[in-house]
């Protein structure tokens, strides 16, 4: 008897979980398959790259521009391979995009903080390391828990529904194949008792809508980017850039430009979700949030390719404070990503506000909250539906694996969920909580509670069930996140 055999349905008057469908094949992809896999159910991960490793994969390519501005979800356009004279590499970037990985990327957690517990990391691996080691460490998981045979790779979903009446949920994908010179696309339909979202959320950029920003993209394209786009610092040497955000990729591409001669402002608004000005390198200035982007009255085709148009961009930056910047060469978007799950369909309402949002809806206009989920993790109308790596401002691959352990064990039947009335109730209520500024899945230091929390519920279920407790991070984790407290910018 398999494992999944032994105990009841989560979801009432449902058949037992056999075969349960994982989107994605980051870290969150590939420890939510490995822990399935322990306990016993069927697992086909569907992950559109060609590789392992989610948002840590370099790529040299970079993906098609977002819209300026770009400040919702967007729809998703499942037809566009059907584009007449569409060539093989244009197919690979559409099918698959290239994530936001640059050359020079690395862990901001220490990886005594941000590990599995499928595998440590190899002895002597020091706190921060480069994203190959971390791609590699990931591949290692995969391996280890023969995940990457369960993977298929260029494999795009585009709709997961449960249509009223039916207890599986209806997965549909297409497959890109490529030989030579020319490409193919296999559509296929599966079903599934289960599904695992872990597609992560660095896949849409955010571009605010910052009046003559869409202008200065149109007249200088290749000097507007977004830092998705952004790979190594090399056609920033010796230049001007502004910097539009304060977050871990503006900084390291602040440190990155300066290194090699650049001169860089930093542009923001005030939250206590930036990182602190004292880890910028002295000679990078931090200055007022972008008010308005304004173009010189000049021939449109001025500069506008990296590295090659002589002359900054002709214009001026005028800054909240009223301060004004000119001769900026280059201007760097880094203000984040949009959230959206295009393929739950019906469940992403882009054109409703968050405070609008009802029992149901995952995505609202805000494209950062997922809405209704118990403890970040389980849809709450249907908990066959799961959400993995959503929690922010984590430890993540930690905490990741954690979530995926608790999923796993309530897919087997091993822990009960609450009522559904306490889980919506629970929602509400944080809901309810939730102030301006704030994000509402972030824990910010917040995680030993979150865990206390969930151990709580899962190990009062595991006690009914005469099965052992579940362990929660263990005692390294513990003493790296005091001193990653203690270090914490104030």
């Amino acid at each position: 008897m398999s494992p999944v055999d032994s105990f009841p349905s989560p979801v009432a008057g449902q058949a037992l979980i056999k075969n349960v469908a994982v989107i994605g094949a980051g870290i969150s992809g590939v420890v939510s398959a490995a822990h399935l896999i322990k306990e016993g159910f069927g697992v086909t991960v569907f992950e559109r790259t060609d590789t392992i490793g989610g948002v840590w994969c370099y790529d040299r390519r970079v993906d098609v521009d977002p819209p300026f501005p770009n400040t919702i979800p967007p729809a998703q356009d499942w037809t566009d391979l059907e584009t007449e004279s569409l060539g093989v590499e244009e197919a690979l970037i559409l099918h698959g995009p290239p994530g936001p990985c640059y050359a020079g990327l690395k862990n901001n957690v220490p990886t005594s903080l941000m590990k599995s517990s499928l595998l440590p990391w190899p002895k002597g691996t020091e706190e921060f390391v480069d994203q190959g080691r971390i791609v590699q460490y990931v591949h290692d998981i995969a391996k280890l828990h023969h995940v990457t045979e369960n993977i298929k790779f260029h494999t795009r979903v585009e709709s997961v529904t449960k249509p009223a009446g039916e207890t599986q949920w209806f997965v549909k994908t297409s497959t890109l194949r490529v030989e030579a010179d020319t490409f193919s696309v296999l559509r296929e339909s599966e079903k599934f008792d289960a599904v695992v979202v872990a597609s992560g959320h660095y896949h849409i950029p955010f571009v605010p809508d910052v009046p003559g920003l869409s202008d200065w993209k149109d007249r200088f394209p290749g000097r507007v980017i977004h830092s998705k786009s952004y790979r190594t610092p090399e056609p920033f040497r010796g230049k001007t850039i502004l910097l539009v955000g304060a977050g871990a990729s503006s900084l390291d591409i602040a440190r990155e430009v300066d290194a090699l001669g650049g001169k860089v402002y930093q542009s923001r608004r005030e939250s206590k979700y930036d990182l602190t000005a004292s880890r910028l390198p002295e000679a990078v200035k931090r200055v007022a949030m972008v008010a308005e982007f304004i173009a010189d009255d000049v021939e449109a085709s001025k500069p506008v390719r990296n590295g090659e148009a002589e002359g900054a961009i002709p214009g001026k930056i005028v800054l909240e404070d009223e301060t004004v910047l000119q001769n900026i060469d280059y201007v760097v978007i880094a203000t984040g990503y949009i959230t959206s799950y295009p393929f739950l369909e019906d469940l992403e309402q882009p054109s409703v506000a968050w405070e609008d949002a009802d029992e149901k809806i995952v995505i609202t206009a805000d494209g950062y909250t997922t809405h209704n989920l118990h403890k970040d993790i389980f849809y709450i109308p249907d908990p066959t539906l799961v959400f993995i790596g959503v929690s922010q401002l984590v430890s993540t691959f930690s905490l990741f694996d954690f979530q995926a352990k608790v999923m796993a064990k309530v897919l087997a039947g091993r822990v009960r969920l609450p009522a559904e009335s306490a889980m919506k109730a629970e929602q509400r209520d944080r809901k309810a909580r939730f102030q301006p500024g704030d994000r509402f899945h972030a824990l910010l230091l917040g995680e030993q509670v979150y865990i206390a929390e969930v151990l709580t519920w899962v190990n009062a279920s595991l006690t009914e069930f005469g099965l052992a407790p579940m362990k929660g991070m263990d005692a390294e984790w513990l003493r790296a996140y005091d001193i990653f407290r203690a270090n914490r910018d104030p």
